[in-house]
């Protein structure tokens, strides 16, 4: 642990340095929340009346539709029940996201930062981990989720969606056999996956949403940005009674957010795992290894 916290420290002063030059405004929003974002496995920590931020997305968001155009902000998250080599139930998180861009311009800023942070934190631009060289440029695998699942579970879930198969065959059968020696981007997710992401105009099937895996280890998770409320409305109120019929915990709608949807212009983001970019840079097998405290 105490060899990769030199790392680790200057990971930090990297991420701020690359959206520093490049003009994003550095923000800073609620850590407790009154109405957290309704996702089906994600579980916020009670704090009081409110809970502890899984995401700061939906305020951020708030601050695009008031007139910022660039914003990034770095700092802690908490996610309930989470803990194991490559979770924790609290963790730092980067989110970025930029007014009329979409995920493709959002992938373009990934791999500049990756490449930025790595020349800073290594002097170079590739990385050893777990024993695999991975070179971070030029080349980034692109697969569509239709392609992954039919190549290595054997079905497409974008035609055939089900829920449940998906998440288990993506756990199981998918991510281990992704490339490891190169970054991999896994893309286009089927529409009920969508989360917060728009659907493709050109196919409404699927989300313009994509994940990144680095060396085996998924790292971030990028949208072209939902801007209908009712739309996000209707996602919000379909995932409180999938939650329901699951026994777990329900949110109040974060009207505050929905409204501002109606002036928030079209926009990508994403959120990035810090501490497994520095279990990336440190070499390191678990979180544990690059975080000062485990309590």
């Amino acid at each position: 642990m105490q060899a990769a916290l030199p790392i680790r420290s200057r990971l930090l002063h990297a991420l701020r340095s690359f959206f520093h030059e490049r003009g994003f405004v550095e923000v800073e929003t609620p850590v407790r929340l009154a109405a957290p974002a309704l996702e089906l496995h994600i579980d916020a920590e009670p704090a009081g009346d409110h809970w502890l931020r899984t995401s700061p997305e939906l305020h951020m968001k708030r601050l695009l539709a008031g007139g910022l155009e660039q914003i990034f902000q770095l700092g802690p998250c908490f996610r309930r029940g989470e803990r194991g080599d490559r979770h924790h139930p609290e963790y730092t998180m980067l989110e970025w996201y930029r007014a009329r861009a979409d995920f493709t311009d959002i992938l373009a800023d990934t791999k500049a930062l990756l490449a930025y942070c790595a020349q800073a934190v290594l002097g170079r631009t590739d990385l050893v981990y777990r024993g695999q060289k991975i070179a971070l440029l030029p080349r980034w695998e692109r697969l569509t989720v239709a392609e992954a699942f039919q190549q290595w579970a054997g079905w497409n879930p974008v035609t055939h969606w089900d829920a449940e198969r998906f998440d288990l065959d993506l756990v199981e059968k998918v991510e281990p056999n992704l490339p490891r020696e190169v970054p991999v981007v896994l893309t286009d997710y089927p529409a009920p996956a969508a989360a917060l992401a728009r659907r493709k105009p050109s196919d409404l099937r699927v989300a313009e949403r994509w994940e990144l895996y680095i060396g085996g280890l998924e790292l971030a998770n990028a949208y072209s940005e939902l801007t209908d409320p009712a739309e996000q409305r209707a996602r919000f109120e379909e995932c409180a009674r999938a939650r329901r019929a699951l026994g777990k915990d329900l949110y109040p709608l974060d009207e505050a957010f929905l409204s501002a949807l109606v002036t928030m212009p079209p926009a990508g983001g994403i959120a990035l795992g810090v501490d497994r970019l520095a279990m990336l840079f440190a070499d390191a097998a678990t979180l544990d290894e690059v975080m000062a405290f485990r309590e």
